[in-house]
């Protein structure tokens, strides 16, 4: 039983997170109309891609720990902080050596808080804010700490938003913090390869496993192109790409076999990002009249706008009139790749249940076995009670000789008045009867 709880188990969370981790988030689907010869940009900006050498990477991570006071004027007091690079900063001298964090915090993700000596004024509500500077990732756990003089309410627990910690005064506390993600843990590694944007390109009718990879763009420099395309010139990105944040994707020379789907996938595996955007590129033939329109060169709002919202930049109206054609529709399309491992993971999901709902009745049908059980045991031993009970009542009823009792008197008056209850009854002797009998004699 056992063993297909533990198969099920693993089968439900390996589904669960091949489906997870196989895909990034997708941010922005959009159609893209343009004129066949035309010049287009793929816009794909993201800030939190740029990249910078950390010069202060020990300056990056912090954790600092505040005390919410509710009474009697609701302050807020910074106890302590701590970077990943230098000790703990301790704020107000009393807590010196009583309040502190471990120093291999950085090291195995446990920011936990400890308190000794606990007394009444340690009474709030404590914050454990962790800040990843370098990530732009903040997070943030509150506990509640009450303070008490009886060890009987001494408890543990959670009101439905955050942990509650009733302690004894007097005694030592540690208000848990654990975040042991390498976000926190490491610093950063080879910085030049957790960066990494590469462009995809889906013919239509083409699966996304099947999808040709056009471009392969590192934080270090390194650049790989695949395909014709690139070596041509026909597409490019913007050399300073890492440096501006924008790795949107130019093509010249539209054709109509340059339909299909576009990808930019953005990747920072340092800091868990995982973006992708979709384009659908549609080529008209030149001269159908479509509305003029430029793409945009800035990040737009995965929302449609209106066509006549759409407008020429001036820039591009100085080089090139006929250029960066944008169709905004008013319904947004998107377009998801078909994924052959889905059919996979439901199997597996009604394979999980099944096998649950196989050990529920399993553990049913033993819990009922083992009652009946109990209730034959407990019918046995009433019936032996019983039988028990009714020999000792016919024991009782057996008389009693002058041998089986063994008294012990205090005296001889009472020995002789018990000796005389043992007496049998006298007879009752009619003396005329008995003078008539000897007469007859």
């Amino acid at each position: 039983m056992g063993l297909m709880f533990f198969f099920a188990a693993t089968l439900l969370t390996s589904c669960v997170w091949a489906q997870a981790s196989g895909q990034s988030v997708v941010v922005e689907a959009r159609n893209l109309s343009l004129y066949a010869g035309s010049k287009a940009v793929l816009p794909c900006h993201n800030q939190h891609m740029v990249w910078r050498q950390d010069h202060l990477r020990d300056r990056q991570r912090v954790v600092h720990w505040d005390l919410n006071r509710n009474r009697p004027d609701y302050t807020t007091e910074r106890i302590l902080d701590m970077y990943s690079g230098g000790a703990e900063r301790v704020y107000n001298a009393y807590n010196k050596g009583r309040i502190t964090v471990s120093k291999d915090a950085f090291s195995d993700g446990n920011f936990s808080l400890i308190i000794h000596n606990v007394d009444m004024n340690d009474k709030g509500t404590y914050t454990c804010n962790l800040h990843h500077h370098y990530c732009k990732i903040h997070q943030s756990i509150q506990i509640q700490l009450n303070v008490t003089k009886s060890p009987r309410k001494e408890k543990r627990v959670w009101d439905g938003e955050k942990s509650v910690f009733v302690v004894l005064v007097g005694s030592s506390v540690v208000l848990p913090c654990v975040n042991r993600r390498p976000l926190w843990r490491e610093g950063l590694r080879e910085e030049g390869q957790q960066q990494v944007v590469h462009w995809d390109f889906q013919a239509p009718g083409v699966t996304r496993d099947r999808a040709d990879r056009l471009i392969d763009l590192y934080a270090s420099g390194e650049k790989r192109k695949y395909g014709p395309l690139f070596l041509l010139n026909k597409m490019n990105i913007s050399a300073s790409a890492f440096y501006m944040g924008d790795f949107s994707l130019t093509i010249a020379d539209i054709q109509p076999s340059d339909k299909g789907l576009y990808s930019c996938h953005l990747h920072h595996h340092y800091c868990g990002l995982h973006e992708r955007r979709i384009y659908r590129l549609i080529v008209e033939p030149a001269g159908r009249g479509l509305p003029p329109a430029a793409t945009p060169t800035e990040p737009q709002p995965t929302v449609p706008t209106h066509p006549q919202t759409s407008r020429q930049l001036p820039e591009d109206q100085d080089h090139d009139r006929d250029i960066n054609v944008v169709e905004a529709p008013h319904v947004l399309n998107v377009i998801l790749p078909e994924n052959r491992t889905h059919l996979l993971h439901q199997a597996g999901y009604i394979l999980a249940i099944f096998l649950l709902l196989l050990l529920v009745l399993i553990v049913v049908v033993m819990t009922t076995k083992q009652c009946r059980k109990k209730g034959m045991e407990s019918d046995i031993r009433r019936s032996q009670r019983v039988e028990i009970e009714l020999e000792m009542q016919a024991t009782d009823l057996r008389p009693y000789t002058q041998e089986d009792l063994q008294l012990d008197y205090k005296n001889n008056i009472m020995k002789e008045r018990a000796e005389m209850n043992n007496y049998s009854a006298p007879k009752m002797i009619d003396l005329n009867r008995e003078m008539e009998k000897l007469s007859q004699k």
